[in-house]
C-alpha cells in the first residue's frame, strides 16, 4: 500500500508542492480543533523532489473524517432500493484530496444518507398537482395510481384534495411510490 502511494507521488517537483498522501508532517495532536496551524512536514521516505526536504505547511486543526464533504470523495455501492424512514444508509469509502492536509489516515469510512431515486423531479410534481390535480395527474405520475384514480372520479375530492396534495408535495411530505427521493 506504501509502494502505490509513493509511485502515485510525482517526481521532479518541489517537495514543498507534494500531496499530503505523499508527505510526513509533524502535528501537534493537542491543537484547537478548528483553528489553523503550522506544520513542519518532509516527503515521505523514497519520494524524490527538489528543493528544501523540510518545509511547512498551513492547515486547520482536524482529523480527515471531520473534513468537508467537498474536500474528500467517496466511493461505493449503495444498496438503496427500499423505502423507509428515516431515510437508510449506507457505507463508503472516502479518500481526502492531495492539496488536504489534515490529522489520522487519509482514507476512512463514511456512513452516507441513501440518494436513490427513480427519476421523478419535485417541480415536475408540484407543476401537476397545481394544473391537474383535480384529474390525478400529480399521484398517477408518482406512482400513487389508486389515489390518482380516487382523485379523477371525485375531481380532486371537490378541490380540497387538490389543494391539500399541492402543500404535500410543495414541503416534500408526499414522494414517490417506490420510497425514492425527488431530483431537486
Amino acid at each position: 500500500n506504501e509502494d502505490e502511494i509513493i509511485d502515485s507521488c510525482p517526481s521532479a517537483v518541489e517537495c514543498r508542492l507534494l500531496g499530503g498522501e505523499c508527505i510526513n508532517c509533524n502535528f501537534n495532536k493537542s491543537c484547537v480543533y478548528g483553528s489553523e496551524i503550522t506544520v513542519v512536514c518532509q516527503p515521505k521516505r523514497g519520494i524524490i523532489c527538489s528543493g528544501e526536504r523540510k518545509f511547512q505547511r498551513s492547515m486547520i486543526c482536524r482529523y480527515c473524517y471531520q473534513t468537508y464533504k467537498w474536500e474528500h470523495t467517496c466511493h461505493g455501492t449503495p444498496h438503496c432500493r427500499m423505502a423507509g424512514s428515516p431515510r437508510p444508509r449506507y457505507i463508503a469509502n472516502c479518500s481526502v484530496h492531495s492539496e488536504i492536509i489534515c490529522l489520522g489516515r487519509r482514507r476512512f469510512p463514511k456512513n452516507l444518507l441513501c440518494n436513490w431515486t427513480s427519476g421523478h423531479r419535485w417541480t415536475t410534481s408540484l407543476i401537476l398537482s397545481i394544473t391537474l390535480g383535480g384529474f390525478g395527474a400529480d399521484r398517477f405520475y408518482l406512482g400513487h395510481w389508486q389515489e390518482g384514480i380516487g382523485k379523477l372520479f371525485s375531481f380532486g375530492g371537490l378541490g380540497v384534495w387538490t389543494i391539500v396534495d399541492v402543500i404535500l408535495i410543495a414541503v416534500g411530505y408526499l414522494k414517490p411510490a417506490d420510497g425514492s427521493v425527488y431530483i431537486w
